[in-house]
């Protein structure tokens, strides 16, 4: 059988579309590939200075930097390097070719070990192609440090192109790249949206970035003005990759200030430095929050070789993690053309892993050093450390042990230290309110009984005790109105006879009634809610709040009748209007401590107690 070889062709006015249209998610990304290609131009001549290299022996190593030029009436933005520079053969190679790598050539010749801090940015031959996002032409304009003629390549906007080998009027040394702006992308002959951009993707590039925006300087400015140095629009050394041992508080404060214009100080920080076989470096914040709500909202900013990729991706940093702002550098990330998303790899779930151990970490050693001041930033984090343990059980066992809960009445308690202090009275059960004020009298009956009562008033407080319920074996969460304490009852229980009848008369069909003695006399009744139904009355509340149509959920509530209270013991000897009436007075009670008393049972309840005060 005969067999015919060949590779599949694609012809350039069929690709070229795809490419202008789909290449990249966001069209403003074009002025980040194009000035990230600039800095790698410089950063390859270093290369190739520190390397002896002949034809870069007798350049100086300073002076380098990257130009954007606006030229509003011309319709062209530039960029413009003094770096590497082409020859006519390597514009014919990788500009002219689609999707062949300058920068991974270069990686390959000169760095050959694979060496992880070449500074290299690109490595994927298509970022020329993102200015025709914005342009109907480009013009390329090289000299190549080797002293080889200049080169200048003219493109349009359907792939065709022009190379002119006797250009003369290209730079010195280095790289010019001349956008002429569509229609399509007339937003970016602003000076402000060129200074955003440049803010957003280009603040930490490791070559110094001028903006020129065109303006011309008004007549009569001041001298002293006009003759001042321009400053670069960016940072070419920021602060996550220097030694943490050489940053001061006030550095780290400073770099939170200007990069996520935030003007509360953070609770603390984390300064990230991994090296083999990672290899990425970052600073992580622990924002001052308001609200718990506030705190689910953060900005973690992700960086490939100083150049911005994207905000919160989620793949590098755990979903609950990103409750925190900071800035993570990854030279090593697998990304795909247009670096906005990450593959799934086994670097990214190793990174994943080291910096939720660094974070656990970080909590340990701050609630062991110093337990006050951990306490007083405690309630910032709470949502954060909660949230996490929730999501990640690898976490929750790294930090359960500083896992602090709020006691009514003020302080701290690890759960370990509360059910150290209950074994005596209440062995592994843990009496919580949620809200201090409505629940008062249940939390005085258990604080006369000398049993700590936490205070979990947050709506994920819920789920979080349900969880630790599942991972502490035998350990049980309780509202105080839930269930009594055993050290709350007297000795021996009798009914009251009689009593049971009129209270089914006044309560709800469905409340079950029992008695019990309680140590404390003057308390006729207690209504507890069994923390089962409770619990899933809150989730359906919960549900409900977010728009889901859901049913209502039964609630199993019982009444406890103190037998010995003198009110309860004389109820059958009244007479059935008076009995009634406060019965019903004290089941209303009852429904005031859980907060359940809705406005017309209020109405009732105010109208009940006027009718009290006319028997008296």
């Amino acid at each position: 059988m005969a067999e015919i070889k060949g590779g599949i062709g694609v012809e350039v006015d069929h690709i070229f579309p795809v490419i202008k249209k789909w290449l990249y998610s966001e069209k403003e990304i074009f002025l980040r590939e194009i000035v990230s290609n600039a800095c790698d131009a410089v950063t390859k001549l270093r290369r190739l200075i520190s390397l002896g290299e002949d034809a870069a022996r007798d350049i100086p190593d300073e002076g380098f930097k990257v130009t954007v030029e606006l030229d509003r009436d011309a319709r062209t933005i530039t960029v413009t390097d003094n770096g590497i520079g082409m020859t006519e053969e390597e514009v014919q190679k990788y500009i002219c070719q689609i999707a062949l790598s300058g920068a991974l050539d270069f990686v390959q010749k000169y760095d050959k070990e694979g060496s992880a801090d070449t500074g290299i940015i690109g490595h994927f031959g298509l970022g020329f192609y993102s200015a025709f996002m914005v342009s109907s032409k480009v013009e390329v304009l090289t000299h190549s440090y080797t002293g080889a003629p200049a080169v200048k390549m003219e493109c349009d906007d359907a792939g065709s192109y022009v190379i002119d080998t006797e250009y003369v009027g290209a730079p010195e040394r280095g790289t010019a790249v001349v956008m002429h702006i569509s229609e399509e992308g007339e937003e970016y002959l602003n000076s402000s949206e060129l200074r955003r951009i440049l803010n957003k993707y280009c603040a930490f590039m490791p070559v110094e970035i001028y903006f020129d925006d065109g303006e011309k300087e008004a007549e009569g400015e001041d001298d002293e003005k006009k003759a001042a140095a321009p400053k670069p629009v960016n940072d070419t050394a920021p602060l996550w990759l220097k030694n943490p041992s050489d940053c001061s508080d006030e550095e780290y404060k400073e770099f939170y200030r200007k990069v996520f214009n935030d003007y509360r100080e953070p609770l603390f920080w984390i300064h990230l430095k991994a090296d083999y076989p990672l290899n990425f470096r970052g600073i992580l914040y622990f924002p001052r929050i308001n609200s718990e709500f506030e705190s689910i909202e953060g900005q973690v900013k992700l960086y490939y070789n100083q150049v911005f990729v994207a905000d919160n991706i989620k793949e590098v940093i755990p979903e609950y993690l990103l409750m925190l702002k900071g800035v993570l550098d990854c030279p090593e990330l697998p990304l795909n053309v247009s670096r906005s998303y990450l593959q799934d790899s086994v670097y990214v779930k190793k990174i994943a892993n080291h910096i939720t151990k660094k974070v656990s970490d970080k909590l340990s050693a701050m609630f062991n050093a110093d337990r006050s001041t951990y306490e007083e930033k405690w309630n910032d984090i709470k949502t954060f450390v909660e949230y996490g343990a929730l999501r990640d059980r690898k976490f929750y066992d790294r930090v359960s042990s500083c896992i602090l809960y709020p006691k009514c009445g003020g302080g701290f308690c690890t759960l370990d230290e509360y059910l150290e202090n209950a074994k005596e009275k209440h062995e592994n059960k843990v009496y919580y309110a949620c809200d201090e004020t409505a629940q008062a009298g249940y939390i005085q009956m258990f604080e006369k009984e000398g049993i700590e009562v936490l205070l979990l008033r947050h709506i994920i407080d819920t789920q979080f005790v349900q969880m630790v319920e599942n991972v502490r074996e035998g350990v049980k969460f309780c509202r105080v109105d839930s269930e009594l304490a055993d050290s709350m009852k007297g000795d021996g229980t009798q009914e009251v006879e009689g009593a049971a009848d009129i209270f089914k008369a006044v309560v709800p069909e469905g409340t079950e009634i029992v008695f019990e003695a309680l140590k404390d006399e003057a308390l006729p009744a207690v209504l507890n809610v069994s923390e089962e139904s409770r619990r899933m009355e809150d989730m359906m509340k919960l549900y409900s709040a977010q728009g889901a149509g859901v049913p209502s959920f039964p609630v199993e509530s019982k009444l406890i009748l103190n037998s010995s209270c003198p009110t309860i013991k004389a109820l059958p000897d009244m007479e059935k209007e008076k009995a009634e009436l406060t019965a019903k007075q004290i089941y209303d009670l009852c429904l005031i401590t859980q907060n359940k008393m809705d406005p017309e049972k209020l109405k009732s309840f105010l109208s009940d107690c006027y009718r009290i005060l006319t028997m008296i």
